[in-house]
């Protein structure tokens, strides 16, 4: 009985849910995807936008540290391609990717 008094009382104002849910769902979408853009994609672009800055100042003679958790210094550098020495060792260099390096450190000048 109070189902057919729902319906009567819809029925005489005249309102239906069509329009207006069909506006609040967008709405509600374009709120969902703004949040998500200020909270996962912008600061992702700047952390990217950080290390390729980085990378690009990346000079001989640098510290860095490898993606792999070593330390070892920029012998030279090709486009893509870096030689890194680890250690004391004077044979001990490696050809790495520029994208291997995840923080570098500029030698100190006396």
């Amino acid at each position: 009985m109070s189902s057919i008094l729902v319906t009567s009382a819809t029925a005489a104002t005249g309102t239906t849910s069509g329009a207006g849910g069909w506006i609040g769902m967008v709405l509600w979408m374009v709120i969902l995807f703004a949040f998500m853009y200020f909270v996962m994609i912008r600061p992702q672009k700047k952390e990217a936008q950080k290390k390729d800055m980085m990378l690009n100042e990346l000079a001989v003679g640098d510290t860095v540290l490898t993606t792999s958790g070593f330390y070892g210094i920029v012998i030279d550098i090709d486009e893509d391609l870096v030689i890194v020495e680890f250690g004391n060792n004077k044979n001990c260099r490696i050809p790495m990717q520029k994208s291997a390096i995840s923080a570098v450190e500029k030698p100190e000048e006396a």
